[in-house]
């Protein structure tokens, strides 16, 4: 196994109590240092895989490896000291009355002194820009400000790997690109490898290194956002879109005949093009 893949999985099934199956066939590939999107409609089995790669889920039928030993062999503790889980509702995961209680649970439950603890509770709350909030109440804290605090709990414990359960659901959208900014400092500056499930199109080409389409449990496709982010009625085939700058551009070259060269997902990359195109329309002129 490649020493720079955190992550290699291959489920062949896994059904709920019920009978009901919930992923089939999901293979996927995370390189260290890499920020991975799971993309998908609700229902799509996103929450599901995350749980599998946390090692909450171990009944199911393939492997999944974490950095090459199989996650059902390693004890929680083993994996805990590795990955961190950050849930959808951040009011499922939070539970001291202040944030540097909360914060500091982790790394006292590993055995660190009051000391070491403190000091990774700074540390944390710098890095998710939250150190001005240590001594206040959970219940005072903004939605947004309750992500960060989770994400902080498991930084405090020295996970090297995040996955993130939605993480700008429920936030303004100046609250998706704040969270964005930060995920994107753990990534680049930490070298933090995350794997996020969302159903976000518009911010994972802005982001993200490689991308998964899950579709009824199922990788419809993967690969980068440029790969994966191709024609509208495929999208909607899997309960997806182009993002809105994709969709507009992809309308305007097949709708009016506008000559672009690429379809941009970003409002930058769309720009550029433009440009390039006006440029060109003036030297025929």
């Amino acid at each position: 196994m490649d020493d720079d893949v955190r992550y290699l999985a291959s489920i062949e099934a896994f059904d709920y109590p019920d009978g009901t199956r919930a992923l089939t066939r999901v293979n996927l590939a995370i390189r260290r240092g890499e920020w991975a999107a799971i993309l998908g409609s609700n229902g799509s089995g996103k929450t599901t895989l995350l749980r599998i790669l946390d090692g909450l889920l171990k009944d199911y039928a393939g492997s999944v490896l974490l950095d090459g030993t199989d996650v059902r062999k390693l004890s929680p503790r083993q994996i805990y000291s590795k990955v961190g889980l950050v849930f959808q509702n951040p009011d499922d995961q939070l539970f001291a009355p202040t944030v540097f209680e909360d914060v500091a649970f982790g790394p006292r439950n590993m055995g660190c002194s009051e000391e070491e603890s403190g000091k990774r509770v700074a540390q944390a709350l710098e890095l998710v820009d939250m150190q001005h909030a240590a001594l206040k109440a959970i219940g005072a804290l903004s939605f947004g400000q309750k992500k960060r605090i989770c994400i902080a709990g498991l930084l405090a414990m020295g996970h090297e790997i995040l996955l993130l359960d939605e993480p700008t659901a429920g936030l303004d959208p100046m609250g998706e690109y704040r969270m964005m900014h930060l995920l994107q400092r753990l990534n680049r500056e930490k070298g933090v490898t995350i794997v996020m499930a969302t159903h976000s199109v518009d911010l994972v080409p802005i982001f993200i290194d490689s991308l998964y389409i899950l579709s009824r449990g199922r990788i419809a496709r993967g690969g980068t956002p440029e790969e994966v982010f191709t024609a509208p009625d495929e999208m909607a085939a899997v309960k997806l879109r182009l993002p809105h700058i994709a969709e507009l551009i992809h309308r305007l070259k097949h709708e009016d005949q506008v000559q672009f060269g690429r379809i941009p997902l970003t409002v930058g990359e769309a720009r550029r093009e433009i440009i390039k195109m006006l440029e060109l329309e003036g030297k025929k002129q």
